[in-house]
């Protein structure tokens, strides 16, 4: 058994061929999907980066884990407690240690533990390939570690190997002499300039006047630099649609660079001679907005931009070329490939194995999924039949209504919150998250609910105490007339 996982940091599905893009942005993933399962409505349970990844690694919603934002308690696991033996619990029931007691040799090519101080992620994996760049790293600094490793391994049995990429993660750093594919091809794009207009009338960080988050400067997120010099792919503000389109060029160009990097990954393989008999896995952690909610080039609230990934399995067995369309988790992947091996599904886990999708078989679809946001915003929502209905607890300065709904067959874009006009199913949204709540509290062995340590402690990392810093910046953009409503809301961000 051979396993290849390619996890594409910050990919939104709707970006792929065979997601249905126009664009020819990933000609080698597409092949892949065209030989395996391309599931439609895939989403991570917990967003972003690190509740994602948690839940992916450890097959429990980050109410369990006790990870749903980035900083704070929110971005460490939960202690294990007086059942803790020798060794603990993720020791036997990590995705990598699935593949280590199915005989497997495991390795991981990806900076992830140390960008978010995770290393329990390492654990599980006999060879650890650190890129070094903490996140910041493009194809060059991947492929050779993953050319190195399938030249001198790919033909040998039993391995499972997990690389990470992160070119489509703004800021877009796809290297200028890269001649893009795509430039002069349409960029697919629902706004238009009268759209634009209206957000560029809204407040919230990463709206089309805030690339730099709180302000116009294009900025390290670690230390403050300005960056826009060395960015020349990632626009500054958005006042055009030629901005605009310049945004998505450089995310698109990202997601080229990459899938021409796995063509050269492939090749590889076909050499080789293990293509044919190999199983490769291919997801994100998130998506990302481009103008949901009045957001670009970001991942921070719970809606279907954010939340909605790329899940496709190619898998010695599973039919090939199909798409399956039932409501799936991220979390769902370990308990898959557990009955795919022949493991017992392990207690711990909160996700369902979906084997008989893969398979064709008959199965029990979900009928409705419940997604966090805890690392910018505060928010939990519920996807069910063509709705997604969100419920926000703190707003990260956008103004955001407490209940927003939205048909996403009629309004995919989430411009129209109709959960004035329907409150019969914003109703039934909150008793299906009032169940999904119970059935989390009843497997959580008296613990808090993550959602509020995470109010308790000041708010979602990335919006805790820089509401002072970004009044000044509404003051120099004429968006005065948000801060009553704003320090009304966020009273804690002035006390002493």
């Amino acid at each position: 058994m051979r396993v290849l996982l390619i996890d594409l940091d910050t990919l939104r599905a709707d970006h792929l061929g065979c997601y249905g893009c126009s664009r020819n942005t990933s000609p080698n993933i597409d092949r892949v999907a065209a030989e395996g399962v391309t599931l439609t409505n895939y989403y991570c349970s917990n967003a972003p980066c690190l509740p994602s990844r948690s839940a992916l690694m450890s097959g429990q919603f980050g109410f369990h884990s006790g990870i749903t934002g980035h900083g704070g308690t929110a971005a460490d696991r939960f202690i294990q407690g007086p059942s803790r033996e020798f060794f603990p619990e993720y020791n036997f029931s990590s995705l990598p240690a699935l593949f280590r007691q199915s005989g497997c040799r495991t390795a991981l090519i990806s900076p992830f533990s140390e960008r978010h101080g995770a290393y329990w992620f390492n654990g599980g994996f006999n060879e650890i390939y650190n890129t070094g760049k903490i996140g910041n790293e493009i194809v060059d600094d991947v492929e050779p570690v993953a050319t190195k490793w399938l030249n001198e391994n790919a033909d040998s049995d039993n391995w499972f190997l997990y690389i990470n990429f992160w070119d489509a993660h703004a800021y877009y750093r796809t290297p200028v002499e890269y001649d893009f594919p795509l430039a002069d091809d349409p960029v697919n794009t629902w706004i238009d300039q009268e759209t634009l207009d209206r957000h560029l009338k809204m407040v919230g960080p990463r709206g089309p006047l805030e690339p730099g988050m709180y302000n116009d400067k294009i900025a390290h997120g670690h230390d403050g630099r300005d960056l826009s010099a060395s960015l020349p792919r990632q626009p500054g503000k958005l006042l055009t649609m030629a901005d605009v389109e310049k945004c998505i060029n450089g995310y698109d160009c990202g997601i080229r660079y990459i899938d021409d990097c796995l063509g050269r990954l492939f090749d590889i393989l076909k050499e080789k001679g293990v293509w044919e008999d190999l199983c490769i896995i291919i997801t994100a952690d998130h998506g990302e907005n481009f103008g949901e909610l009045g957001i670009y080039s970001e991942h921070a609230t719970a809606d279907h931009a954010t939340c909605h990934i790329p899940m496709i399995i190619k898998w010695n067995g599973c039919r090939k070329g199909v798409k399956e369309h039932s409501l799936h988790y991220n979390l769902d992947l370990l308990p898959t490939l557990a009955d795919l091996l022949g493991k017992e599904k392990r207690p711990i886990w909160d996700g369902e194995s979906y084997r008989n999708a893969l398979e064709g078989s008959s199965f029990k679809a979900r009928e409705y999924l419940v997604v966090e946001q805890h690392a910018h915003t505060a928010q939990r929502s519920v996807r069910f039949g063509d709705y997604l209905y969100i419920r926000t607890y703190h707003d990260w300065y956008h103004l955001f209504d407490r209940d927003m709904l939205f048909n996403l067959k009629d309004d995919p874009y989430e411009q129209h919150n109709i959960a004035g006009e329907r409150p019969d199913l914003v109703n039934q949204a909150c008793s299906l998250m009032l169940d999904w709540h119970d059935e989390m509290m009843r497997k959580h062995n008296n613990r808090p609910d993550p959602l509020w340590t995470v109010i308790q402690e000041g708010g979602p990392l990335h919006a805790r105490g820089r509401l002072p810093e970004y009044i000044d910046y509404l003051k120099q953009t004429d968006r005065e007339w948000a801060i009553p409503e704003l320090t009304k809301r966020h009273p804690q961000e002035f006390s002493s």
